[in-house]
């Protein structure tokens, strides 16, 4: 007789390496990220089993614009792999990549996009249009989205919330 562990529904595991383990990694990079005030998204990178990369928004602290959590990611794993390509990378990020992180996801040919919240703005994976639907790019990764999506979603509006209301962010 196998004995469940009601732990493991709730609280990720070493172990237990899936998509909600990896997403709690990501949602760690984007506390990271209201810590340093900047808009709370979060993102890592996975080849095989392993996060090789990890990163969060750093828009303000660095004073530039592509400094997303997905481009560092990107950018991190590309080196650390030695390659551009990166057909077997997982990126797990908190919110739906924009135009720009969209872009360069099929450009470097990540294998797999996992984000957590729908953005009916500026997403471009299915939250406001589908890159993936346009029958001219060369690379189509695959897309899961809604992962963790309640959380990253709650984050993502209180910050915001606080925001307008003028309160202090998170504290280091």
């Amino acid at each position: 007789m196998i004995i469940e562990c009601p732990f493991t529904k709730k609280h990720p595991s070493i172990l237990h390496r899936d998509d909600e383990y990896f997403m709690s990694m990501a949602y760690n990079q984007a506390i990271e990220a209201w810590k340093h005030d900047e808009i709370p998204v979060g993102a890592i990178a996975v080849f095989g089993d392993e996060i090789i990369a990890s990163a969060h928004n750093s828009i303000i602290t660095l004073n530039d614009p592509t400094a997303h959590a997905e481009m560092q990611v990107i950018t991190q794993a590309a080196k650390i792999i030695g390659d551009w390509r990166l057909n077997d990378v997982t990126i797990y990020v908190t919110k739906e990549p924009c135009p720009m992180c969209s872009g360069a996801m099929i450009m470097s040919r990540v294998g797999v996009v996992v984000f957590g919240a729908m953005d009916s703005k500026m997403g471009l994976l299915g939250g406001c249009f589908r890159l993936q639907d346009l029958k001219t790019i060369n690379h189509y990764p695959v897309i899961k989205s809604g992962i963790l999506e309640k959380d990253c979603a709650l984050l993502m509006r209180t910050f915001f919330a606080m925001k307008r209301e003028g309160q202090r962010y998170l504290t280091q």
